[in-house]
């Protein structure tokens, strides 16, 4: 079976941390081409997050893959990062050391559907802000992108940033609306409705640990998790954390079962105390034709053995 190719699109960011974690074990495989990944101003900025990105691969013994920063800032409000929830350098209690990057994403994306057309798989675990600004700058090509999935949103579920929005759509409400009013085809969504369901805790991180074993990546993986332990836990969800990220790249490869449903997805865009809500019309009250492929639950178990399988692979 042919590989699938893979264009991450990421604002790392802690959970981002363990996605990439994930694409290199099946990279590494051949089950997957990773062509790139782009970064997004989100969890820390865009400079940052390209950093961390870069650093990750590299720990993971994936050195060839091209890593760019991406827009520096929301299209419309302003940038708002979370060092409180990420920490200052967005891997908890680790900084990433320099590192030399690409400086040209939308080139990137261009470059990536040329190669793939319509079998290139996008995965967004950050704000939109990238994907919506490719759409601007290169309609033609963006008409391609038939396999989209994005992390985001807090539908039917109690939001992460406001009683309502979920962070990744908060961050840039404008981009996250503008990609489901546009999409090419109905856009898989992730919302935290599933994906607060993933959790990860000391036990199953020294289980992750030990599967990962002499991968270089392992022995920094308990600073940059303790970080978010401790996030959760003063939030009051106890000493553990949701890895939203790594649950969206298992669901837009398919690597584990699923069940969505069609909707048509709207992201609020203008009022100051619903920022970033976003809504699903699984009713079809609306009458329009479905922009999304709304998951609805997951099998949790399988995607924690499922990303054993990738750790052990790099652990080589």
């Amino acid at each position: 079976m042919a590989s699938k190719p893979v264009l991450l699109d990421c604002d790392p960011g802690i959970d981002d941390t363990l996605a990439l974690i994930y694409l290199a074990g099946l990279h590494s495989l051949g089950e997957i081409e990773l062509h790139a990944v782009t970064t997004t101003a989100g969890n820390a900025d865009v400079a940052t997050t390209a950093r961390n990105a870069a650093w990750v691969l590299n720990a993971c013994g994936i050195s060839t893959i091209p890593v760019v920063p991406g827009e520096p800032a929301p299209q419309k409000v302003p940038l708002v990062t979370t060092p409180e929830t990420h920490g200052d350098s967005g891997l908890g209690y680790f900084n990433a050391p320099e590192h030399m990057l690409g400086d040209d994403y939308v080139d990137l994306w261009q470059r990536a559907v040329d190669t793939h057309g319509r079998d290139l798989h996008v995965i967004v675990t950050g704000p939109a802000t990238n994907v919506s600004a490719f759409r601007s700058r290169d309609p033609q090509r963006f008409a391609e992108l038939v396999n989209i999935t994005v992390m985001g949103g807090a539908v039917n579920h109690r939001g992460n940033s406001t009683p309502t929005a979920e962070w990744n759509f908060w961050v840039d409400p404008h981009a996250a609306a503008d990609i489901f009013d546009h999409a090419p085809c109905p856009i898989t969504l992730c919302s935290l409705e599933v994906t607060d369901q993933m959790l990860v805790g000391p036990e199953r991180l020294q289980d992750i640990v030990d599967k990962l074993g002499a991968t270089a990546i392992a022995q920094y993986l308990p600073e940059i998790l303790r970080f978010y332990f401790e996030f959760h836990q003063a939030k009051g969800e106890g000493y553990q954390a949701q890895i939203h990220d790594l649950l969206t790249c298992m669901i837009a490869l398919g690597t584990i079962d699923f069940a969505a449903t069609a909707t048509t997805v709207a992201v609020e865009t203008e009022s100051p105390l619903l920022r970033g809500t976003s809504v699903a019309d699984v009713r079809g009250h609306w009458g329009r034709q479905p922009n999304a492929r709304l998951v609805t639950s997951a099998a949790i178990q399988a995607a924690h053995d499922e990303f054993d399988r990738a750790c052990a692979a790099l652990n080589r």
